[in-house]
Order: C-alpha cells, then structure tokens, then sequence
C-alpha cells in the first residue's frame, strides 16, 4: 500500500469523519482526498516526476498535510524542513536537489534571503497565499487532479527524513511507502486507535516521530487529528477539554509541561485514555506521574529517522512493575535483536546494541558508504545500546557513541539522568563523558532547575554521591537552558563543543 492510498481508502470509508482541526478549523477526509488530487495535479503539470524532491519548509498547518499527501501522489518525495533550521535552509535544499519549495508567509524571509542559493528550486509555492513570484494557493488546489493511471510501487521512495543531528550533520533517510504504511499500521493497532480517537499532536510536522505516532496511524483508522502551530501546554489544555481529545503524543519535554501546566491549573482532561511521547527517553517518574495523576498510561514509543516506523512501542495500559522503566516489545513488521560488537546475539538481560530488520530506510540520500555500514549484514544496526527481558520488551540506554568509559566502569548516561530526574529540582539532565588524566573519561552532569529551586551544584553533588555511589557525575554544572535540536532533544553535541572550547582556552 502507498501512503497516499491511505487517505484514500479512509476518504472512502470514512468520507465525513474530520481529518484534521486547527483551532476553529478542520477539514473532512472526503475534502482532504479531493484537495490533495489536485494539489498533486499541479505538480504534474509544473514537471514534477516519479522520484522528485519536493520540499516543504512551514510552520504547522493544515495545508502542510494536504500538501505532504498531495506530493505522495504525485509519486515525488516529500522532503520535510524544520523551520528551526532556518539557517540552514539552502544545505537542506541543495542536498535533497529539490526542484520545487514550498513555504508559508511566516518564513518568506528566510526563503528571500536563500533563493540564490538554492538553484535546483524551479517553482516555488505558498500555502497561505501568493508572496513575490510565489504560485498561490488558489492557484494550486484549482487545478486539475491528477490521473489515476500513475504507477507507484510499494518500494518506491515517498518521504526523505533527515535525522536530528544530535551526533553530526543532519542525514536524509530515503523512506519508501510499503515499508511505512505497514510499520504505522502495526503502531495503529498496537495503540488501539480508532475512528472515535481525537488526536492532539504539537510536534512539529516536519519530524518523523509525528509521521509515524499521530499522523499516518490516525489516519490508518479514520481518527481526528489536531494541529498546534506553537506550543503552550495551558492551550493544549484547553484544546484537550474543548475537542474531547483521547490521545496527546510529544516528546518528553511537551508531556512534561503539560503535566506541570494541569498541576498548577488543577486539571485533570478526563476526556484522555493515554499519552505517547517519542523521540526522546522518558524516565520512569514521569510515568509514574502520569499514572498517579491524570491515572492514564504514559506509553513510551522508540524509534529513529531511519525506520518508518519504532524499533519498540508500550502497550495503551497502566503498568506498576519493572516494566515502567522498558521502552515495550517490538512490533509484528520487525525483528529485533540485541548483539555484541561482533554482531552476535546476547543472552537475555545482556546490554548490547539495538539491531532490526523488517522495515526500514531504503539508504541514506547520497551517502552510499553510510548506508552499507548501517545496513550491513540485512540488518538496520541502530547505533544504541539497550537490553532486552525474557518477554521481550526493550529497555534502552542511549548511544553507544554516548557510553562512558571511566575506569574499569561502563557508564550508561541514560541511567545516570534518569536517576538524576528524580530530583525534585531538576528540570533537565544531560550526562556527558569529559577527558581525565587518570580514569580516561568521567561523566559531567549538565542541568537546568526549576524556577527558585534554590539547590546549588554542591549540594547536588552531595546528594547524588549518596544515592549513585561510584557512578555519581563527578562534576556538575548548572545551566539556565539546555541547548536543542529541532526536533526537541537535548543537543549533547553542543555540550561536547562547548567543553573543547573551555579546554582550549
């Protein structure tokens, strides 16, 4: 099945079921069919071809979806940039080769400031409108649908998903329709959506963890899905109320500001059955939280760029064993295993690294050598480090590249942080290796507090020397923000750089 046929089918099926809603507005799935047929018309007719990049470069919006399951159709790729990479805009566009832009008014200036720098753009598109040369909207949703005699194959490349960065340049993961539509239909099933679901998702719609978690799975069972163009935990609140939403899916930090936002209003969004957060580890306290205080699951999904999908997904229910602290078990499209250095599969409870096959990226975009060492062997070797329990769920503990190595010690920085989290002053954690004459490595706490927590890095290092023993960091440092990627982790690249800097000077 092709990504687009999913709309279509759920346009057949469900016709007057709402599809998306953004504020006051919303859009049925009968209207959102028809709309993305022409929009795809109108790429047909401006040259775009089987293969093509087309890139989309907006805030949230309903459009943005329409334009997404309009370049599915045309058989071109939809190649998806954060507005947070602003800066960056022309690397995205002249790796990808796109030969067609879209945008909205709100970043028209960073489009200006880029067009002599992106020659591969032929044709450039607002979605809110008509800006300088730009083809308006009315424009392109009037023109004439696409044919229906286009062949599209089940591994023909639709989506191009560029990693995070969080361990070097960002890389784009060629994704092809088959693979996703069966990965997002097996997440569908695991998280029981239904056509009675509201879904309320404020990632950013240019990430792959909203793809896969909200998105296609929602769309998969005729499920209502919001949109938020900005996040604000006490909107969302109202939005949840409002909508009757059942279902909220964000990363960490998002599930975290809602849960502090309805603490400090006393709300408690009875209309929820659960919350998934992705594309960042969840501590076990925060589940907790959830379950104690809004008495829904919070279910942990974990995933990467590279899948179309997650290597590990909870199940929709409450949990109060050890099990809390696992991601959950693999899914039916895939085969996971935990191995050794030589690719040799570990006892039950033995760490390792992560490894699937089953479905995944067809390669990285222009990075053949990348591609052949992640996907050696028919397997898709993650690069994290995890175990896995004798029923089969994962619990993960971060980046191999991550682990430090102290001594005769083999530190997890997932394990230090979430231990860390449980500090009633601690905002954010992030654990990093820094060099030392003597062990090799010793790990460095950042971390933001809490408004007037008042606790000083003394006193958290008497705290955590009590509690952690031999693997407390042995050096704290506390910082008013935590550097970010785009998609809303926490970028231990920059910590890593901003330590050679100190030593340096």
């Amino acid at each position: 099945m092709k990504l687009h046929e999913i709309l279509e089918r759920t346009a057949w099926k469900l016709g007057a079921n709402t599809f998306l809603f953004n504020g006051d507005d919303s859009i049925s799935y009968k209207e959102a069919d028809r709309i993305t047929g022409h929009i795809a018309g109108c790429l047909s007719s401006l040259g775009v071809e089987k293969g093509d990049r087309v890139a989309i470069f907006s805030p949230n919006s309903m459009n943005y979806v329409l334009v997404m399951f309009g370049i599915f159709k045309a058989g071109a790729i939809a190649s998806l940039i954060n507005i947070l990479n602003a800066d960056s805009l022309s690397y995205y566009v002249n790796d990808m080769k796109a030969n067609v832009l879209f945008y909205s008014s709100d970043v028209v200036e960073s489009v200006r400031n880029n067009r002599e720098k992106m020659p591969t753009v032929k044709h450039s598109i607002c979605l809110d409108g008509k800006v300088d040369d730009s083809i308006g909207w009315d424009e392109l949703t009037s023109s004439k649908a696409i044919e229906k005699n286009l062949e599209i194959d089940d591994q023909d490349p639709c989506h191009l998903s560029y990693t995070s960065g969080t361990s070097g340049r960002p890389k784009g993961c060629v994704l092809a329709h088959g693979p996703t539509a069966r990965a997002t239909n097996c997440i569908s099933e695991r998280l029981l959506y239904r056509p009675q679901d509201t879904i309320l998702c404020p990632t950013t719609l240019s990430s792959s963890f909203r793809l896969v978690a909200s998105d296609l799975p929602g769309i998969h069972r005729g499920s209502s899905i919001g949109i938020m163009k900005t996040w604000n935990p006490y909107l969302a609140l109202d939005i949840i109320n409002q909508r009757e939403v059942t279902v909220l899916v964000g990363n960490p930090i998002i599930l975290k500001d809602l849960l502090d936002a309805a603490m400090n209003d006393g709300r408690l969004c009875s209309s929820l059955r659960m919350v998934l957060s992705g594309g960042g580890p969840v501590y076990r306290s925060l589940k907790e939280s959830y379950q104690k205080y809004f008495k829904i699951p919070l279910v942990e999904s974990y995933g990467q760029s590279e899948l179309g999908g997650f290597v590990g997904l909870g199940y929709p229910k409450m949990v109060y064993d050890e099990k809390i602290s696992a991601v959950g078990p693999s899914l039916p499209d895939k085969e996971v295993k935990i191995v050794d250095e030589n690719d040799k599969e570990v006892p039950i409870g033995e760490p390792g690294e992560i490894i699937l096959k089953g479905g995944f990226m067809l390669g990285y975009w222009q990075r053949p050598e990348e591609t052949a060492y992640s996907l050696r062997n028919g397997w898709l070797h993650t690069g994290d480090a995890g175990k896995m329990d004798e029923d089969g769920y994962i619990y993960m503990f971060g980046r191999i590249s991550e682990r430090i190595k102290s001594g005769e010690l083999n530190i997890y920085a997932r394990m230090l942080e979430e231990s860390m989290s449980n500090h009633q002053s601690i905002r954010q954690v992030a654990v990093i290796g820094v060099p030392d004459k003597e062990l090799g490595e010793i790990p460095k706490a950042y971390v933001s507090l809490y408004p007037e927590s008042g606790v000083t890095e003394d006193k958290l290092m008497d705290y955590f020397r009590k509690n952690l023993g031999k693997y407390s960091p042995k050096i704290i440092e506390i910082v008013d923000q935590m550097p970010m990627t785009p998609t809303g982790k926490i970028s231990k690249r920059e910590l890593e750089e901003r330590e050679k800097i100190s030593v340096i000077q």
